[in-house]
């Protein structure tokens, strides 16, 4: 009876390595994303042109929680939301793993603000972000031209466009510098990129006007990249901002 019970053991572990292997494999590839340290989840819904809360919903957590290094988040929509998360691949590896820029303190004082922050309607009125002539147009199939290139003085100051909330400061996306994301209601975020200085943290609240950074530069040139996106899409700027 020996053998025959070690042959299924050595099966039942083979089977439990290929399901476990399977699994891994599902979570990764095309459509999957790994949580990289200073990532939030504002952060990579930008990176991929997707609104926050529907990529918290496509990973069945919450738009508040912390994420973490190494945690794998779908970019594309299930084809069971009610699958667990669990099964997802958006899993914690480690209760004790150093969670990524959206941090503990940070997320808890996001959440107590969450009842406001879903309740504030949006901007009714927008102002510039800085003084200067724009240097170029929007086109929304360009990644360098999803907002407006804004001429001026390094060093100049940066303002929010619109009272909000902080949701990422940090210099973690290729190709924008120092960047500054602001959320102002459940449809508009505003983006400031190439900061020289970052002076607001994330989960501040922040009113139209409030300095928010110093101008830096890209290619030489003193400037200030401005992005407003309406349910996680790019859209002109110009078309929101003030006439000059």
């Amino acid at each position: 009876m020996r053998p025959v019970f070690v042959y299924l053991i050595a099966v039942l572990l083979l089977t439990a390595c290929a399901t476990h292997q399977q699994g891994q494999n599902r979570s990764r590839g095309p459509g999957w994303y790994t949580v990289k340290l200073s990532d939030t989840l504002y952060s990579i819904a930008w990176r991929y042109g997707l609104e926050s809360q529907q990529l918290a919903n496509w990973n069945q957590i919450d738009l508040n929680e912390p994420i973490y290094p190494g945690q794998r988040l779908r970019l594309v929509k299930p084809h069971n939301q009610s699958t667990p998360a669990s099964s997802t691949g958006a899993v914690v590896k480690k209760k004790s793993s150093k969670p990524a820029s959206s941090s503990v303190s940070s997320s808890k004082s996001t959440q107590g603000n969450s009842s406001q922050q879903a309740a504030r309607p949006d901007p009714g009125k927008w102002i510039w972000p800085t003084v200067g002539k724009p240097l170029n147009t929007f086109l929304a199939s360009r990644l360098d031209r999803r907002g407006i290139d804004i001429a001026g003085k390094q060093g100049q100051a940066v303002l929010a466009v619109a009272d909000g909330k902080v949701v990422y400061s940090g210099n973690g996306l290729a190709g924008y510098g120092n960047l500054i994301i602001i959320k102002h209601s459940q449809t508009y975020l505003s983006a400031y990129a190439y900061c020289e200085q970052r002076l607001v943290e994330e989960g501040m609240s922040v009113k139209a006007g409030k300095k928010v950074a110093t101008m830096g530069s890209k290619d030489n040139i003193a400037k200030l990249h401005f992005e407003i996106r309406r349910n996680g899409k790019p859209v002109d700027p110009l078309k929101y901002l003030p006439r000059q």
